[in-house]
């Protein structure tokens, strides 16, 4: 399925080397001002061209063709467009008899019997990614005054970022990463439990982006080594603020008022510069693939403002949910 949200919905679709890829954004209330230039500030923190980032560069222009007129949304789905320019597909070919192991190439043909477009990892390429980003700065305007940011803690198992990524490219291979995502300002309230609570919403999204392997929310796994009456956060005000957030400021899947605070494991880019040692499916013999193409040294870098935009889409959701957002503003 390639549609989240109840009330605020996303629908994302294309293909990496595709004519285009894109999103629907379903529910979102007229009335809200959006124009081409409100999409430029996060589309450059996900662009490449950084050291440890892929050399493949695209102009990331959105084309607006549904849903807002006069720079302001109408209140029907609204389908923003990108174009895909700087593709160079040959250097797929080998993948059809030899997928890259750590990918979805495999699995992919499988599922979908060889049709799939796998050129540049086809829809499971984080190129797709794009549009998640663009749903997210409308999301963002809707769920202001919270304030959802993400930060980098760790590349490859350490703290200094460009030593890690200097490393990386040294040995020609590719590193992970830990994200940490907050968002401050938040009511009380938002969540709907059993099946939609606010753990589980965001742990559906994050997941669907690219190269997540672990999230945690608050104190996460470290929880296990303590103490109930460490690990309980006390309430010190009225209004539900409390004097730890080892809960991430979620009680029973319902936010309490306190920050939200997760973070997220980026894997390693499973195509990496090293020969590896692995399956011709074709042949049955074992070969040394050379992955060809162009690709991230250290795709965590870019992910920071994807896992804001994911979470500002759930937070929308649930604030729909909740009818703290109007049909119009």
């Amino acid at each position: 399925m390639n549609t989240f949200g109840h009330l605020f919905r996303v629908s994302i679709f294309g293909e990496s080397h595709g004519v285009q890829i894109g999103i629907t954004i379903d529910g979102c209330p007229a009335g809200l001002p959006v124009s081409a230039n409100d999409f430029t500030t996060d589309f450059n923190r996900r662009r490449s061209g950084s050291k440890g980032t892929t050399p493949r560069q695209e102009t990331d222009i959105p084309k607006i063709v549904s849903g807002v007129f006069n720079d302001i949304t109408t209140g029907a789905p609204i389908t923003i467009l990108f174009d895909n320019n700087n593709t160079r597909s040959r250097d797929y070919s080998n993948l059809i008899d030899t997928p890259r192991p750590g990918h979805a190439d495999f699995v992919a043909s499988q599922k979908f019997g060889g049709y799939e477009d796998y050129r540049g990892g086809g829809h499971f390429s984080g190129r797709i990614t794009l549009g998640l980003v663009a749903a997210g700065v409308i999301a963002k305007k809707l769920i202001d005054p919270v304030r959802v940011e993400a930060k980098i803690l760790e590349i490859g198992g350490q703290k200094d970022i460009e030593k890690a990524i200097d490393l990386a490219v040294e040995k020609k291979d590719s590193v992970g990463g830990i994200i940490e995502c907050t968002a401050s300002h938040m009511p009380v309230g938002l969540g709907e439990p059993f099946f939609y609570p606010v753990e589980a919403a965001i742990s559906h999204i994050i997941f669907s982006v690219p190269a997540i392997k672990g999230i945690e929310f608050g104190a996460g796994f470290a929880a296990a080594a303590m103490w109930g009456s460490e690990h309980n956060d006390k309430f010190v005000t009225t209004s539900g603020k409390t004097s730890t957030n080892n809960a991430g400021g979620i009680n029973g899947g319902i936010s309490n008022g306190n920050d939200l605070l997760f973070r997220v494991v980026v894997k390693p880019t499973s195509s990496t510069h090293q020969p590896q040692h692995t399956l011709n499916m074709k042949t049955g013999e074992m070969v040394n693939l050379e992955i060809e193409g162009r690709h991230d040294t250290c795709i965590a870098l870019r992910i920071p403002v994807v896992i804001e935009a994911a979470t500002a889409i759930v937070l929308a959701d649930l604030m729909m949910l909740e009818q703290r957002i109007s049909r119009r503003l």
